[in-house]
């Protein structure tokens, strides 16, 4: 009888020890769903409506805007967009108008990379294409994956649209040299 008292008493004192130890545990780690849901936001690397505008030595203004944009945790000069619009304003040219449905913007050097649905309107040409690399510092805009080239008397489809901001020279060609660039007339 002693012994079934004595194991009785084990039994409920091991018990009584993991009840305890259990509720320790969630005093120790109380969850607050407050603290929690702030975390996230404060930690958010997202924006909504993003707008940069600029302006280069050369009087140059660059305009950017997205619905929203996300900054690069291990770069924080790079901002990734999402259905981007932009307006360069060339100091000795027309305007570049641009859309696509996302970008890769560096503001350091103004650089971006515009890609899917990409559309631009550029003295009386329209370029659309899947990607574009345009830059300021290099004075390029390169289209490229898809690029159909329309102004006022022809549609021309090519690999690349190399055209530099300054000269206005512009280059088209094939990735594959065998290829050739389609141009056809529209009259």
């Amino acid at each position: 009888k002693i012994l079934l008292i004595f194991f009785t008493f084990i039994f409920f004192i091991i018990i009584l020890f993991y009840f305890y130890q259990k509720s320790e545990r969630k005093v120790e780690n109380p969850i607050n769903e407050n603290s929690v849901s702030d975390d996230i936001i404060y930690n958010s690397n997202i924006i909504n409506n993003v707008s940069y505008n600029t302006k280069d030595a050369n009087g140059n203004e660059y305009i950017i805007r997205a619905i929203k944009g996300q900054i690069d945790l291990e770069n924080p000069n790079i901002l990734y967009l999402t259905e981007v619009e932009a307006i360069i304003i060339l100091a000795n040219s027309e305007n570049i108008n641009i859309k696509s449905d996302y970008g890769k913007y560096n503001s350091d050097n103004f650089d971006t990379i515009f890609s899917k649905n990409v559309l631009i309107n550029y003295l009386d040409n329209i370029i659309t294409g899947e990607y574009l690399d345009f830059s300021l510092d290099r004075n390029s805009m390169i289209a490229s994956k898809k690029v159909i080239y329309t102004n006022s008397k022809n549609i021309l489809e090519a690999d690349v649209v190399n055209i530099n901001l300054k000269t206005k020279d512009t280059k088209i060609f094939m990735y594959n040299k065998k290829e050739k660039v389609n141009i056809r007339s529209i009259n």
